[in-house]
């Protein structure tokens, strides 16, 4: 019984986000009248309406007060986001006529910050609906919890829960709503700081807003066909790797910003360790393509460090295709967007602090082998001696997720060859489901609106593994064979997750 006063609990605060919803996804009629779309306004009506109606109905449901347990928290969050995306695709489908499955496509795409499209042509798409994508990849970014959460004057632990559920492993705001009211009037201040840096290099207005509100999001829709490649401007591609690489590295590091500590936030060892990988990895990209690519060292270097870049910020935005690369290059792209952003950003993949953790551990691990079994080796990480037990179950577990992440990206490859035969290379096909599983959304072209169904579909369930980083839905598959688990105590919960804080 105790299980359905959980499911209440969740259900009442996930109509609260749903209805917050339905008032932001309000935002785009602006643009409607702006343009004088009026064509669109029943189309776009269709999902803040739904929004609305929906959380009406949830909000409403008896609960009590109480904190609910982790696995219904997970699977109540993963169920959100498909209702978002199956929500949020019915302006496609009324304003484009797009067939439902590319309306959730797009859907999914857009609000886990991905940058895939099934438009057949974004330069003829109305504007209204060109918004409406960059829109939901901006909301995205932070996530939708988090937003419901700054809206309120009271935030309840259950709502915190529902945020750490959202995959959101490193906490992105405080525990009251004032300092998440805080961190997006952050996010919108740079969102319009850069918009107006974008502009200094000749681009219009509509084309900058659009552009910087998918790339601090790390997302990757553009309003032309052409993507960034369609202005063929090298100062835009160097002003976009800062907007870029601020949605990848923790948000909470703004807050040095906010309060004037400008060096604090270069102190921080994941914004180091992320702008280390960043560095190499575009220089190694870069002479990849000169070297063996067959191309000018000019081009090499532009073409190398953007996507680099945007591969580890996993954002969509590039400036070439890579379809065209050889593979080496590819191979170390890949290998970016599978480490992806830091934890509490706007970013995908596996995330730099894992990867941290696990090079720290397994240096660790090593060192103990070269000493005596009673000698005590002490564990370090982020400037703190761990406890054993501790630095074994927090290497485990993101060991554990690491490996999820491998074998997603081996079954989806195979799955994926077996039902789509095409004449891309085995390189190329692993490019694109590692980029729809760390949310990113560089292609080179083999998911497209010529797709098989099937290819979409699958497409479509690695971009909400990958936003929810996978968890969630090994909780709820198991959920269908067996009921979901009940009996976890709060105190566990909160041990668990505090040591996951503590490194």
């Amino acid at each position: 019984m105790k299980r359905f006063e959980h499911i209440a609990m969740i259900a009442h605060d996930m109509g609260l986000i749903f209805e917050f919803l339905g008032l932001v996804s309000l935002v785009p009629f602006v643009v409607l009248v702006i343009f004088q779309e009026w064509d669109l306004v029943l189309p776009l009506a269709t999902a803040p309406v739904i929004f609305l109606v929906l959380g009406g109905i949830i909000s409403n449901i008896p609960h009590e007060d109480l904190e609910p347990s982790f696995s219904v928290t997970l699977s109540a969050v993963a169920l959100s986001w498909l209702a978002i995306a199956f929500i949020g695709a019915l302006p496609f489908v009324f304003g484009l006529h797009m067939s439902y499955t590319d309306a959730v496509f797009e859907a999914m795409s857009g609000w886990t910050g991905t940058g895939f499209t099934m438009l057949a042509s974004v330069d003829t798409t109305p504007n209204t609906l060109l918004f409406w994508r960059s829109f939901m990849q901006w909301i995205g970014g932070i996530g939708i919890i988090a937003f419901g959460i700054s809206l309120r004057r009271k935030t309840r632990v259950s709502l915190f829960r529902l945020y750490r559920a959202e995959g959101r492993e490193e906490e992105l705001v405080s525990a009251s709503a004032s300092s998440s009211r805080r961190m997006w009037m952050i996010y919108l201040v740079l969102t319009f700081f850069f918009t107006g840096l974008i502009m200094l290099v000749g681009i219009p207005l509509w084309d900058a807003l659009n552009l910087v509100m998918v790339a601090i999001a790390t997302g990757g829709f553009t309003i032309h066909t052409g993507g960034v490649s369609y202005y063929n401007n090298p100062y835009l591609e160097a002003l976009l790797i800062p907007v870029m690489i601020a949605g990848a590295i923790p948000f909470k590091v703004f807050f040095c910003l906010y309060c004037g500590k400008i060096w604090d936030m270069f102190r921080d060892r994941t914004v180091r360790a992320f702008l280390l990988i960043a560095l190499a990895g575009s220089i190694i990209t870069s002479l990849d393509l000169f070297i063996f690519g067959n191309i000018t060292i000019t081009s090499a270097f532009r073409q190398g460090v953007f996507m680099a870049v945007s591969g580890l910020c996993t954002c969509g935005l590039q400036n070439s295709n890579p379809h065209y690369w050889v593979v080496i290059p590819l191979a170390v792209v890949t290998l970016l967007m599978f480490i992806g952003g830091a934890m509490g950003s706007a970013a995908g993949g596996v995330k730099v602090n894992r990867v941290m953790l696990v090079y720290e551990g397994v240096k660790w691990w090593f060192r103990r082998f070269f000493v005596s079994s009673r000698v005590l080796v002490p564990f370090r990480f982020g400037g703190k001696t761990v406890s054993k037990k501790i630095t074994d179950l927090a290497i485990s577990n993101n060991l554990l997720v690491i490996v999820i992440y491998v074998l997603t990206i081996f079954i989806a490859t195979l799955v994926t060859l077996h039902l789509y035969i095409t004449s891309f290379r085995l390189e190329e096909v692993v490019f694109e489901i590692v980029s729809a599983l760390s949310n990113v959304g560089l292609t080179t072209g083999f998911i497209s609106a010529a797709s098989p169904i099937t290819i979409k579909w699958i497409f479509i369930a690695l971009m909400w593994f990958g936003r929810l980083e996978i968890v969630p839905i090994i909780i709820i598959s198991m959920g269908v064979v067996k009921a979901f688990s009940s009996d976890i105590s709060r105190d566990e919960n909160d041990d668990s997750e505090d040591d996951r804080q503590s490194l």
